[in-house]
């Protein structure tokens, strides 16, 4: 989660603001919403990550339900997939966020597969494994891609590493599924984050978009989501039938997504004025996570910390794999006290002032004494 100069959790202002007037209002209750969320709420999130003139959305072939949160989003759609359309198999990086894994197994596919997305060597994109991994997909496969912001690694694709994913998936006939977890968050533009799953819709892809607003509107713990289905050309009629089995999927998973938090997003997506002030609080979150990337490369190089750390500040998102292997991890931790995963993922919105000379020594520390 993203946390200020203090070390705290962020309440964005612009939702700080809406949330006094929530509660004031005369018509404020805690009654359901219906099994698929609100109609402005289906509508507003949706033409966030597609566009505002999709033309998938103008044509009808594209369509959003609440969910809870993200996962749920996740949940839902592979559910969906795998009990009314018979897919098995999926494909996620390697490496990815825990919980992908999980979600798509518990939700029916039976085979979990990895493409190869993270090159040890020059810590960054190892596209070429990439693009090889997808050519040997079966057909039918359900591809996982982080559409910003990558997590855990910080590595995004560049637009043209993106147009020839789209190649691949074509001609092997794979099935997108993008989770979109940050947008907003990797250039600190909504609009340049969302660049990849516009120009796949754009093609006529077929695929599946899981929402979150837990990061970008800081709204964590109150699980707002939204799966965005977007249909081939030509096959806007399917939306009924999708739609029917969304709403099974809902039924028996959580009856009715939250509500309050929904508010707080379809207010703001609804008002240019609030939209310009989330805008400035994306660039808030986004500039200061650049600024501790690039304290913790200059320490680093200043202490001549043995490697090289340019890597930090080539990353983006909230995320960055330092390349420490588990044995330094474990040594940081009880040495330093200083956390983060085995496999070296770092959370960079855990830096501030008060601690990146503590954590860069510790760094420097670690990569000196201990070698595998």
């Amino acid at each position: 989660a993203y946390r200020d100069e203090d070390g705290e959790p962020w309440v964005l202002p612009v939702v700080l603001d809406l949330e006094k007037k929530l509660v004031q209002s005369v018509t404020y209750n805690h009654e359901y919403i219906l099994f698929l969320g609100t109609d402005s709420f289906k509508t507003l999130a949706p033409r966030l990550i597609l566009g505002e003139e999709s033309p998938a959305l103008r044509t009808g072939r594209a369509f959003g339900v609440q969910t809870v949160s993200g996962t749920s989003a996740l949940r839902v759609g592979a559910e969906l997939l795998a009990r009314y359309y018979n897919y098995t198999t999926f494909y996620i990086s390697d490496p990815t966020w825990d919980n992908h894994e999980l979600t798509f197994l518990y939700a029916g596919f039976s085979t979990s597969r990895k493409y190869r997305y993270w090159d040890p060597v020059k810590r960054g994109v190892d596209f070429e494994g990439l693009i090889e991994d997808l050519r040997e997909a079966p057909e039918n496969s359900v591809i996982v891609l982080q559409l910003c912001a990558h997590n855990p690694t910080g590595c995004d694709l560049t637009k043209k590493q993106w147009t020839e994913v789209a190649d691949v998936m074509q001609e092997r006939k794979l099935f997108t599924f993008f989770d979109a977890a940050y947008q907003g968050l990797a250039s600190g533009n909504l609009e340049e984050d969302a660049w990849a799953v516009r120009y796949f819709a754009d093609r006529g892809f077929e695929m599946l978009i899981a929402q979150t607003f837990s990061k970008n509107m800081g709204l964590y713990g109150e699980r707002i989501g939204c799966l965005t289905v977007v249909l081939a050309k030509g096959r806007s009629e399917d939306a009924t039938n999708i739609l029917s089995q969304l709403t099974l999927i809902a039924r028996a998973t959580y009856i009715s997504p939250p509500k309050y938090g929904a508010e707080i997003v379809t207010a703001v997506l609804s008002d240019p004025e609030l939209m310009e002030e989330w805008k400035k609080c994306l660039r808030v979150m986004v500039d200061r996570v650049l600024s501790m990337r690039s304290g913790l490369r200059e320490r680093l190089e200043k202490m001549e910390t043995p490697g090289d750390w340019e890597y930090i500040t080539n990353q983006i998102g909230m995320f960055s794999f330092l390349g420490l292997t588990p044995r330094q991890v474990e040594y940081i931790r009880i040495k330093h006290h200083v956390h983060m995963l085995s496999n070296g993922r770092a959370n960079m919105c855990g830096l501030n002032d008060k601690n990146i000379d503590k954590v860069a020594e510790a760094i420097h520390d670690t990569v000196t004494k201990v070698h595998d």
